[in-house]
């Protein structure tokens, strides 16, 4: 097809779903399995601290790991090989968990799955940018992840029922073949009805080498910040336990809770994006900034509200975060920037989880203050990009057709 005849925003839309279905299915086999690797590995005789390694190094390399995959897909413009590679890596190695006899065999594939993830994402991203540059990035971006998020309820779900009717953790992974199958044939069909994505979006030309854009600089900045701030959920879990502000058995259904909130504010979210830009993300991440007083010094209704505006903040995240890295950058660079977003994100993520942690060992106060000031210091970084995003006169959109 040429670019009259794609360059248009309903096929864009299906585009993104196409992709959003990959991405659900997709999330339904990882995150089937990672509720209950530690149990697993435990099984097989693997120590806490070896488990700790294991799950810190497979995400620090999910993450670095990313810059590497963005900047080979932008030099070689493999776009859909490495997306495909990756992902075969990444589905692969979940139902292989059902094969290792010793923990040590699981802990290398799940490794090799991070890695997997780490392969297949920055392109991925960046063909997703071509149709959201027609839909609105803010609009494409949130679909994408409230796909996604229902793909990450349905595959614990799913392992739920499996260990339920009695059977072992080693036929649950392998049950997580399913969803890892039917998110390949979706890709493939994705893959054969629109081969060149790039197609949607009037590129916005410039040398290969030009260096990215300097509100890209700013951008980062915000970003790092937010990543070394936002506490994980499963501190947020620990303490709730601690504290006894909520019972061992509600914390899933809060979880639950803050994985619907997650899906809501990406969706809306991201078409607010598209009309405001980055404004929208300076205030999305102020309105999430309550969740680490009211969950870390409240009760029982402030972990409630904790929970949801916890979501709020990781649907801004992973939609409007993403959507704004597409406005700020040529397309012909856009997968060298997801890498280096996606890096700049884990690697501030992994320091600020850890230091979070021992500030709660100090006093859940001091971690509070650590997570405000990071937050409250992001939202001028985003002002400086958006105000560069300005005089650059990006839209974020393709041509009016």
């Amino acid at each position: 097809m040429n670019r009259d005849e794609i360059a248009r925003p309903d096929l864009a839309l299906r585009f993104v779903l196409l992709m959003g279905a990959v991405s659900l299915f997709a999330d339904a086999t990882y995150e089937g399995a990672r509720g209950i690797t530690g149990p697993y590995l435990a099984t097989l005789g693997a120590s806490a601290a070896a488990v700790g390694i294991v799950a810190g190094l497979g995400e620090l390399l999910g993450y670095a790991l990313r810059l590497g995959s963005g900047v080979l897909a932008d030099r070689t413009r493999r776009y859909w090989a490495l997306t495909f590679l990756g992902y075969l890596v990444n589905l692969g190695a979940v139902p292989a968990l059902a094969l290792p006899r010793r923990w040590e065999g699981v802990a290398v594939l799940l490794i090799v799955e991070r890695v997997g993830k780490a392969l297949r994402t920055p392109p991925r991203d960046a063909l997703l940018s071509h149709a959201t540059a027609q839909v609105g990035h803010g609009r494409g971006f949130g679909i994408h992840e409230a796909l996604d998020q229902v793909g990450a309820v349905a595959g614990p779900l799913l392992v739920a029922g499996v260990l339920a009717s009695g059977s072992g953790y080693r036929i649950a992974f392998a049950a997580l073949s399913v969803p890892a199958l039917i998110s390949l044939v979706f890709l493939a069909a994705a893959r054969a009805a629109f081969p060149q994505p790039r197609l949607f979006e009037a590129a916005r030309q410039g040398p290969s080498d030009a260096p990215l854009p300097a509100g890209v600089r700013w951008y980062l900045a915000g970003v790092g910040l937010v990543a070394a701030g936002y506490a994980d959920f499963s501190l947020l879990s620990f303490h709730f336990v601690r504290a006894e502000t909520v019972s061992a058995s509600a914390i899933p259904l809060l979880y639950a809770l803050a994985q619907g909130s997650d899906a809501l504010a990406a969706l809306l979210g991201g078409r607010w994006f598209d009309r405001a830009g980055l404004r929208a993300l300076v205030v999305l991440t102020l309105v999430a900034v309550p969740f680490a007083p009211l969950g870390f010094l409240g009760g029982a209704y402030a972990a409630l509200a904790a929970g949801v505006l916890w979501g709020i903040g990781l649907g801004v995240q992973e939609s409007l975060l993403r959507a704004a890295v597409a406005r700020l950058v040529p397309s012909h660079r856009r997968a060298s920037a997801f890498g280096l977003f996606h890096a700049v994100f884990g690697v501030c993520w992994f320091a600020g989880s850890a230091l979070m942690g021992a500030l709660y060992e100090i006093s859940p106060a001091a971690l509070v203050a650590f997570s405000l000031t990071c937050q409250v210091a992001a939202l001028p970084c985003f002002a400086a990009a958006g105000r560069a995003i300005a005089s650059q006169d990006l839209t974020g959109r393709g041509p009016r057709r």
